[in-house]
């Protein structure tokens, strides 16, 4: 009697962009590959649409986070950005993403390569460790913590409801860095290196680094520039109290944190990185080449002294 082995991956939960009418059809391809590998499938039920099959298991999404060893997300970034920042601290889940959205620079299967989601459940994956954020609004006079968030892409401490730009103070491990205007500042991991850190002129990070890049948003002094510092850095920023009530801290533009008279924001690695996996042969500059248009013709040039 022929033994298998256990799937790498025994609970798979599968969530998905709400409001996407694609998603049934690419959920209905998937629970065969489950299946013939004795995998229980979970399905989010705020974000999967009714179907007509009562054998499947639609759960809450805490349920959908307590069970599963697997989590696919079928959607954009964004999609998969949501899930991470619920599974945070919480558990060792693995993040896959299935492209519903726009570059995808997380969500790496297109849905026209389903078959590399089976080498993925066949235990043929590349794992690829994230370093998140957490976003901290402590007292002045007593450091405690008042709200608090975490971040897959960036923290940013940014202007709101004025068109004035706001002063900050910023000190990395308790050893002054700058006093600067502008209309704010991200707090970007690596991952999020090419997101808006990217936008605001910031450099891309490859991101198995353990860092995280300052980018002033629109400063008023020239000499200002985009920062890496070490990912263990204590990173806290105060805001002048005549600006506290015009800004907002935001956690991957999902939550929004406010700050109070005589409070200030920290930022610091998050203790549990976020675990993604993605097919054999996964390449991150590959991927910059494919999302960026880094690839031409230029590239059939044979290399110089060839």
């Amino acid at each position: 009697m022929d033994v298998h082995p256990p799937p790498p991956f025994p609970t798979v939960g599968i969530t998905g962009k709400p409001g996407d009418p694609a998603i049934t059809g690419l959920v209905e391809r998937l629970l065969p590959m489950l299946e013939a590998r004795g995998c229980t499938a979970l399905l989010d039920e705020q974000s999967m649409p009714e179907t007509g099959d009562h054998h499947l298991q639609r759960v809450p999404r805490e349920a959908l986070l307590d069970a599963c060893d697997l989590i696919i997300a079928i959607g954009g970034d964004g999609t998969l950005i949501h899930i991470a920042r619920a599974v945070a601290g919480r558990r060792d889940v693995a993040l896959m993403g299935i492209n519903r959205g726009r570059l995808g620079f997380l969500v790496d299967i297109a849905p026209e390569h389903l078959d590399e989601v089976a080498q993925i459940l066949d235990g043929q994956h590349v794992v690829d460790e994230r370093l998140i954020l957490r976003a901290e609004i402590r007292s002045n006079q007593d450091d405690a913590l008042l709200r608090e968030d975490v971040a897959i892409n960036e923290v940013v401490l940014h202007r709101w409801n004025t068109a004035r730009m706001i002063e900050l103070v910023t000190q990395i491990d308790g050893e002054p860095l700058s006093d600067h205007r502008s209309d704010g500042l991200i707090i970007a991991t690596p991952t999020g290196s090419t997101a808006y850190a990217m936008a605001g002129g910031g450099p891309i990070a490859h991101p198995n680094l353990h860092a995280m890049v300052l980018v002033p948003v629109c400063p008023h002094t020239l000499s200002n520039r985009p920062l890496v510092v070490d990912g263990d850095s204590r990173i806290e920023i105060d805001v002048h109290p005549r600006f506290i009530e015009h800004v907002r801290v935001s956690c991957d533009s999902q939550r929004d944190l406010t700050l109070q008279e005589d409070s200030r924001l920290v930022v610091r690695a998050h203790p549990s990185p976020i675990r993604l996996v993605h097919p054999p042969g996964y390449s991150y500059f590959n991927l910059l080449r494919a999302k960026l248009g880094w690839g031409g013709p230029l590239c059939n040039i044979e290399p110089f002294g060839a």
